[in-house]
């Protein structure tokens, strides 16, 4: 996003960043922002919380171009906070600054997007946007540091997913009575259609590994990645597999005894599958991916290398970067975001945010299980 910044006018001098690489704590992953008003935000809000009367929420203003990829950054960035949100689009610089600009209250603020998540985390603490990034000092290369983000929000789709089977294999396949989720055969279509958007993101995954990343450690130590390889055709019997198995419990009698056993024996080759990736992925992190150190890239090469990455993975950054980003922590996805402005081109990242944007309008809950079930994943 830059590093040229103007003066914070107030900023928060005991913000501590948590340590980023290799291991980022998820525990609290399902704490999402909840609905209060009608603000723009990225995630849907918790179902049960008991009715109140809306608090005002405090107004941010932001200013700049729609065809900016850095107003765009911070709008998103803004979608996590407590606050009501107002884009002002302007083609030109206002208050005398060339990036865009935010305002709340008396303050006028400006510069790069560290400056403007820093201000934001000090004036809004809940959820932290900038808490791990001043450990990340270059030293990890980027490509791998985004591929360690990439494991993360498989991980946690894969363990959303176990749950949600095993709740409705203790309910046969019946009905949970949500309106959100519809009748069984609705709520099994939805969980079909969640399950081949993760598929699509693990596949894309692999292939930018075994396309992109693993050829540059071969180059330096031949066969050093054919056993990784070897792991990624190994799943995918088990994860078409699965699919199949969606296809025929959507046939089948909800409350059956023949639905029944379909659902556990889902459940159980979910938990297989996702055993498997935990182990690759850390497996991967703890002895491959750290290597990629010791090709001694440059800081140019890094950032070509993730956007050929980018190349192999166009769908887990258009229609499905939404459902990608659910499955990191606001700070991870920032970061993440901040990784590809730096490394590819203007209108490619522009493109990339405006389908952040624009898939929050009227989609909040198609395909995805409520929020009370997301909780349970984590009890």
């Amino acid at each position: 996003m830059g590093n040229c910044s103007k003066t914070l006018k107030k900023s928060n001098p005991n913000h501590t960043p948590d340590q980023f690489y290799p291991k980022i704590d998820n525990s609290d992953k399902v704490n999402r922002k909840t609905d209060r008003c009608n603000t723009i935000k990225p995630f849907s809000s918790p179902s049960f919380l008991p009715a109140s009367t809306p608090l005002p929420l405090p107004v941010v203003r932001l200013y700049g171009s729609t065809s900016s990829p850095a107003a765009s950054y911070i709008r998103f960035a803004l979608m996590y906070k407590p606050v009501t949100l107002l884009v002002i689009p302007s083609e030109t610089a206002d208050f005398g600054f060339e990036t865009p600009v935010i305002q709340y209250g008396s303050d006028v603020i400006s510069g790069s997007s560290v400056t403007i998540l820093r201000y934001l985390d000090a004036k809004f603490p809940t959820p932290v946007l900038l808490g791990n990034w001043n450990t990340y000092n270059g030293t990890v290369p980027v490509v791998v540091a985004a591929t360690v983000l990439q494991h993360k929000s498989l991980v946690w789709h894969l363990e959303r997913m176990v749950r949600w089977a095993e709740d409705l294999a203790v309910r046969g396949g019946r009905s949970a009575g949500d309106p959100v989720m519809g009748s069984a055969r609705m709520e099994v279509k939805k969980y079909a259609k969640s399950y081949s958007q993760l598929l699509e993101l693990m596949q894309e995954h692999a292939q930018m590994e075994e396309k992109i990343v693993f050829p540059v450690l071969e180059r330096e130590d031949r066969g050093l990645s054919k056993s990784v390889n070897e792991e990624h055709a190994r799943d995918l019997p088990l994860m078409n597999g699965i699919k199949e198995d969606i296809k025929t419990i959507i046939v089948l009698d909800s409350g059956s005894s023949s639905c029944q056993d379909a659902l556990f024996s889902l459940s159980t080759r979910l938990k297989s599958l996702q055993e498997n990736c935990k182990q690759h992925f850390e497996e991967e992190e703890r002895g491959i991916l750290p290597l990629m150190e010791a090709a001694e890239l440059t800081q140019g090469q890094q950032e070509r290398l993730l956007e050929q990455c980018l190349d192999v993975m166009p769908s887990t950054h258009s229609h499905l970067l939404r459902f990608f980003m659910e499955g990191l922590l606001p700070q991870e996805a920032m970061l993440y975001l901040d990784f590809i402005t730096r490394c590819t081109h203007k209108d490619r990242a522009a493109s990339i945010y405006r389908f952040l944007v624009e898939e929050h309008h009227g989609k909040h809950n198609e395909g995805r299980p409520t929020m009370a079930l997301l909780l349970k994943a984590k009890s």
